[in-house]
C-alpha cells in the first residue's frame, strides 16, 4: 500500500464534515509584518513569527466562512533587541500582562475583485478589543505537495490606529497608524491529523513517534477546540 492511500484511508475513518472544511494554521508559513513611520525619516518593521489558530471555510460561500486566531506576543520582534525591549516593557505592549492577541471575524463580504474580501472581526491586544478590518486576497486552494495534506493561503492587510489599543506613546512623532501585512497558510484538519498519525505508526525512532504523536494530539485538540467555539 502507498505512504499516501495508507493516509488518506485514516482520513476517510474519521468522521465526515458538514458542507465547511476545518483549516489549522500552518505557524512556519505565516506571519505578519508591522510597518510604521518613524519622524518621517523611515518605515521600521516588525514582525510576529507564530501565528495559531482555524480557518472554517465555507467553498460553496466564502462569505459564510470564519476565522480565529491567536498571537503569542514573544512572537513579536524588531530584530533590533533595545527596541524589542522596549516593546515587550510596560511603556508598550507590556507582555507579561497582556501576552496574546486574538482576532476573531464577525463578518465576511465579498470584494470587488475576484477572490477579493472584507474581513471585519474584533482584535484583542493590550487589553483593548476594537473592530479591525482586513482587505484579504486567497491566494490557492490546493495539495501541499511535501505531505500530500489539502492546504489553504491568503494575503491581507489592514491599518490601524496603535493609540486605539493603548499603545500610543510618542504620538504623533512617530506614527499612529501602523500598517499590517499578513501572509496566511493553514492545512485542513482531517487531513494533518491523518498524515500525522500515519507519521507516528510508521516512525522509525522512538523521538520521531512522540513528535509525531505530540503533533497529532495538538492538531486533535485545535480541531475540536473549533467545535468549541462555533
Amino acid at each position: 500500500m502507498s505512504r499516501w492511500l495508507s493516509v488518506w484511508l485514516l482520513v476517510a475513518a474519521l468522521p465526515a464534515h458538514a458542507a465547511t472544511i476545518t483549516y489549522l494554521v500552518e505557524s512556519r508559513h505565516t506571519q505578519g509584518v508591522v510597518r510604521w513611520n518613524h519622524m518621517g525619516f523611515s518605515h521600521p518593521t516588525a514582525q510576529f513569527t507564530r501565528v495559531e489558530g482555524a480557518l472554517v471555510f465555507d467553498p460553496a460561500d466564502p462569505t459564510r466562512s470564519s476565522v480565529r486566531v491567536t498571537i503569542p506576543m514573544t512572537a513579536l520582534g524588531t530584530g533590533v533587541p533595545d527596541l524589542d525591549d522596549d516593546f515587550r516593557s510596560p511603556a508598550f505592549f507590556d507582555f507579561a500582562r497582556f501576552p496574546v492577541a486574538t482576532f476573531t471575524s464577525r463578518m465576511i463580504e465579498k470584494g470587488g475583485q475576484a477572490n477579493h474580501y472584507r474581513v471585519t472581526g474584533e482584535l484583542a491586544l493590550h487589553g483593548v478589543t476594537r473592530p479591525v478590518v482586513l482587505d484579504a486576497t486567497l491566494n490557492r486552494i490546493g495539495t501541499n505537495l511535501r505531505d500530500g495534506v489539502p492546504a489553504i493561503g491568503f494575503e491581507a492587510t489592514t491599518r490601524l490606529k496603535r493609540s486605539e489599543f493603548g499603545v500610543g506613546r510618542f504620538v504623533p512623532v512617530v506614527s499612529d497608524e501602523v500598517d499590517i501585512h499578513i501572509t496566511f497558510e493553514a492545512n485542513e484538519a482531517r487531513a494533518l491529523i491523518a498524515y500525522l498519525r500515519h507519521q507516528a505508526a510508521t516512525a522509525t525512532t522512538d523521538a520521531d513517534r512522540k513528535d509525531f504523536a505530540q503533533a497529532a494530539a495538538e492538531a486533535e485538540a485545535q480541531a475540536m477546540a473549533v467545535g468549541k467555539h462555533d
